[in-house]
């Protein structure tokens, strides 16, 4: 097996191989731009290293990945035109540096492109990966519509953030996964302990941006800290502080979560003091901790050399410890 850093290189060498420029140039274009604007390209890192976990060469295992990594830049593209965002990783949006027309057609044209890779492979392993990648395609939609709908509820429960983020971000990194160890064949027990784990890890992850988004620094977050603040969303931090605080408390944080500022210093400040106080900061640690921990559990139940769990154990633990 190989360093994070040697998958990304692999995988990098490999996207750039590809020839997805043709025409309409108004289509293509805006494919190849997204692809182009890097990111830590975790996931398909996920499926190449799963399918050498499970001793198969990651050579196999890069149009899969592929797949992953145009899909989730699809899902990018269509986040960034329901949420108006101007900016990704610290480039100019893609239905703003086009249009929004062209945004909306070329995520479409990137959802097709992400099952043509799939075409690459014999018959019964196309046919496992596209019917874990239709099922996971259609839950990251349900997670999109429950994070939209979350936005103007007052009694989200803990229960259903979870189910929303499951949905929307940890069932990719977990097919991610999966999809690696389809690609080398392994059993299909091997292959679901392994999403599990990548479930819990894509949890733990998601959970770990909600606290760095209050807590980041801004230094090295990557984006701005604040901004579930500013957005008034209801992460995890925000429920756990409703469910720990006092009356007076919930009345004030439901007040700064009503008001409608681009940038309000003292709202973030003055939110993030409830957070600490109520001990919701610590609660979201501990939760952070839980699911990384889940995901080591699926580890040491899987039939893998104890070199290949420390390589995974070691990836989930930067995971918990990222500053990114």
């Amino acid at each position: 097996m190989h360093d994070i850093s040697q998958y990304q290189d692999f995988f990098i060498n490999y996207l750039k191989s590809q020839n997805i420029s043709k025409e309409p140039k108004n289509l293509y274009e805006p494919i190849e731009y997204i692809l182009g604007l890097g990111g830590k390209r975790m996931r398909p890192v996920l499926t190449l290293m799963a399918a050498e976990v499970f001793d198969a060469d990651y050579k196999k295992a890069l149009p899969a990945a592929m797949a992953v990594e145009v899909f989730h830049n699809f899902s990018l593209v269509h986040d960034d035109i329901m949420d108006d965002a101007p900016l990704r990783r610290g480039q100019v949006t893609v239905h703003e540096k086009w249009n929004l027309n062209t945004g909306i057609l070329s995520g479409d044209a990137m959802l097709i492109l992400a099952y043509q890779y799939f075409e690459q492979y014999e018959p019964e392993i196309f046919r496992d990966l596209a019917k874990l990648f239709s099922k996971t395609a259609l839950e990251v939609c349900e997670g999109q519509q429950w994070d939209v709908d979350f936005e103007s509820r007052t009694d989200v429960t803990i229960p259903e953030y979870l189910k929303m983020i499951e949905y929307k971000t940890a069932v990719l990194v977990a097919a991610a996964m999966k999809m690696g160890a389809i690609v080398a064949k392994t059993s299909e027990k091997e292959a679901d302990l392994i999403y599990n784990f990548g479930l819990n890890l894509g949890l733990a992850f998601q959970l770990q941006d909600d606290y760095l988004d209050a807590f980041g620094d801004p230094e090295t977050f990557g984006k701005q800290v604040g901004g579930d603040i500013i957005e008034n969303k209801k992460t995890y931090l925000y429920l756990k502080a409703v469910e720990f605080s006092t009356p007076e408390k919930v009345a004030e944080l439901q007040r700064l979560f009503g008001l409608q500022l681009e940038e309000n210093k003292d709202k973030i400040e003055n939110a993030k003091a409830i957070f600490n106080e109520s001990g919701a900061s610590d609660a979201t640690q501990k939760a952070i901790e839980m699911y990384t921990f889940k995901a080591f559990e699926m580890l040491e139940k899987m039939d893998i050399n104890a070199k290949k769990k420390n390589i995974l154990k070691t990836f989930g633990e930067n995971l918990m410890g990222r500053k990114v």
